[in-house]
């Protein structure tokens, strides 16, 4: 097996994916903090924090940062989700260790400038208008507040205007301090990588890390509902979704092969129903996100005022059907682009080492590929009935933008599902 895992003194894991006959390493740390970790009156501070990081640290300035990894050819980056946040790079193999140490220093001696913080705090807010004006985008945070309302897990992960510009120099080190814990983190590599070396060298470098234990996040509890927003725009951008499951589930595998059967790919139920053969939209897919103790199923559809409420009627029935009646073409088509995905993204550094932070944080533990891919190839018609009873047992969610005059109500919504 190419994966190693070591677990450091302070509880900090390193983990490492060799892959022969590469010359560049992708590595990262990966925290077990995001959004679904927000007090309300906070929540945004996971995403400002994280780009506060690269901002200056106790040895660097934020143009050092970027100039240190660009001169050897790297790329540096980082990102937010709602349970876990990422600071990554890719660098030759030669240079691991100046991008381990530019990792280490931005999470342990960063400075939280405070001019720095004004500038990023007006960059962040444009960002959340960019957000605001991108209806397939926003959409999708609609519907995750109206599955879960009220909760950490239904904010944005960018927070509120109002929120980041308030938001105090204190309050983003409060939040770093209790959650970037080396129980809490991962740190992995995959690509020309020597897992003793690395150990080593992360060994070295993250020395600064406070002990602790993090306050677990806020339990989640789907709900669903609607969310509506009356826009002038040209489309129509619709989600309707169902309780998902979460990840360790016994029907994740088959809750990730009945999204692919029925809006995965061209040869997909929607696809074919709505687009091809009805000409009703450009964009349409299903996706399923599941969280530690929970998850989402849904349907995304882009389509002009006067074909939205046929597309809506062309998606229930298409979900009722699938839950129905499955056919085994379909089902080893589905199954297919499930393991091919598994095995095409082993022959990249990134997702591998994406892979591997995940699921470590997620599972506890490497998956290797021939077990995901035996547990898709184990999926049958039995398991996808059952799956998709259970999607269409929950309590739906819509969330809808644009011109919605011709959408029905939601409880007619939920008739249509029952």
């Amino acid at each position: 097996m190419s994966v190693r895992v070591t677990t450091l003194p302070s509880g900090l894991r390193v983990a490492s994916d060799a892959m022969p006959g590469v010359e560049t390493v992708s590595l990262g740390a990966w925290v077990k903090v995001g959004t679904r970790n927000e007090p309300e009156a906070i929540n945004g501070v996971a995403h400002l924090l994280e780009h506060m990081a690269f901002k200056g640290t106790e040895k660097r300035s934020a143009w050092q940062i970027a100039e240190e990894i660009e001169a050897v050819g790297g790329h540096l980056n980082a990102y937010t989700a709602r349970e876990y946040t990422a600071y990554y790079a890719r660098v030759l193999k030669d240079d691991t260790r100046l991008a381990v140490n530019i990792i280490a220093d931005i999470l342990q001696h960063s400075v939280f400038d405070e001019e720095e913080l004004a500038r990023e705090r007006a960059v962040i807010i444009q960002e959340i208008g960019q957000a605001y004006d991108t209806p397939d985008d926003i959409v999708f945070d609609y519907f995750q507040e109206a599955a879960f309302p009220h909760q950490a897990l239904g904010r944005p992960v960018l927070g509120t205007e109002e929120n980041i510009e308030t938001m105090a120099r204190e309050s983003i080190i409060a939040y770093m301090r209790e959650h970037y814990l080396p129980s809490s983190m991962v740190m992995v590599a995959a690509g020309a990588i020597d897992h003793d070396q690395f150990v080593s060298m992360a060994g070295d470098a993250f020395d600064s890390l406070p002990n602790g234990s993090p306050e677990p996040a806020e339990a989640a509890h789907y709900q669903g509902g609607e969310r509506r927003e009356q826009r002038d725009l040209e489309q129509v951008h619709l989600v309707l979704g169902l309780p998902g499951v979460r990840y360790d589930d016994p029907d994740y595998y088959a809750q990730g092969v009945f999204s692919t059967l029925l809006g995965g790919g061209m040869s997909s139920r929607i696809f074919q129903e709505a687009r091809e053969k009805r000409g009703l939209c450009y964009s349409i897919y299903s996706f399923a996100s599941s969280y530690t103790d929970n998850g989402l199923f849904g349907i995304y559809a882009g389509t002009g005022e006067d074909k939205a409420a046929e597309l809506l009627d062309v998606t229930c029935s298409e979900l009722v059907n699938a839950a129905a009646k499955i056919e085994s073409g379909e089902l080893d088509r589905a199954k297919a682009q499930g393991r091919a995905s598994v095995l095409m993204s082993r022959e990249s550094t990134s997702a591998r080492c994406e892979q591997l932070g995940h699921q470590l944080l997620t599972y506890g533990r490497h998956l290797p590929a021939e077990e995901i891919t035996r547990k898709i190839e184990a999926v049958d018609k039995p398991a996808i009935a059952r799956v998709a009873a259970r999607l269409l047992s929950g309590r739906p969610t819509f969330a809808g933008l644009g011109p919605l005059s011709t959408i029905e109500s939601f409880d007619r919504l939920v008739a249509k599902l029952a």
